[in-house]
């Protein structure tokens, strides 16, 4: 007659010890990553990235695949958080190895949303040096042509910047012991008070995992 009762105790029982496990995890991965929130792949690229951080050396190292960030949609690993207002976002990037196609892509990312068609607005560092600032301006809209983008004349450099004043988005760009340079600002309206603000990685080709390291990451409001 108890034995019912017995069988639903003992499943409660298990359902509470999957809530603690689930809930140590979570604790574990927000630690891991340190100042962000989350980890996760937007677009479903064909391949899975990842990321860990490494408490002792203050470094993210991030693995991402992906078609491209480019056209209607993107495809990439992002490391991100919630953010509100203005602020200042300042790291170190560094791809590893020689990477498969020059046009690999790292750097910061302010996005409406995680979805791939998302309104964005980035800090970029490609695999070929190039540095530029680029954005999608409509949701589902094509990214702007090269024409429109910003561009720095410089190539290869390490550090990246990207503040946010209202609509206004900056970024700047420099080498280690360098002082910042501006490489330019867009205006971009369609941006809501809390996004998501983080770093990135895109192989530009669904086939290849790149990976590149993060460090020295900054963020000031």
């Amino acid at each position: 007659m108890h034995l019912p009762l017995l069988t639903t105790f003992s499943q409660l029982i298990i359902l509470i010890s999957c809530y603690l496990m689930l809930s140590v995890n979570v604790l574990a991965q927000s630690e891991k990553l340190e100042i962000f929130e989350e980890s996760a792949d937007v677009g479903s690229p064909k391949l899975s990235g990842s990321a860990e951080y490494d408490a002792a050396t203050q470094t993210y190292t991030v693995r991402g695949a992906g078609y491209n960030i480019w056209f209607k949609r993107d495809e990439f690993h992002y490391v991100y958080q919630k953010q509100r207002g203005d602020f200042v976002a300042t790291a170190h990037f560094e791809f590893i190895g020689e990477g498969v196609d020059l046009h690999r892509k790292t750097g910061w990312m302010i996005r409406e949303s995680l979805a791939d068609t998302a309104v964005h607005i980035s800090a970029v560092a490609h695999g070929d040096g190039l540095t530029v600032l680029q954005w999608r301006p409509e949701p589902g809209a094509s990214m702007r042509d090269p024409e429109d983008e910003i561009f720095f004349p410089e190539k290869h450099l390490a550090i990246l910047q990207l503040e946010r004043k209202g609509a206004v988005i900056t970024m700047r760009v420099a080498n280690e012991g360098k002082p910042l340079q501006l490489v330019g600002s867009h205006t971009i309206d369609r941006l809501p008070d809390e996004i998501c603000l983080g770093v990135f990685v895109c192989s530009h080709n669904p086939d290849v995992i790149e990976e590149a390291t993060i460090r020295e990451v900054q963020i000031d409001e």
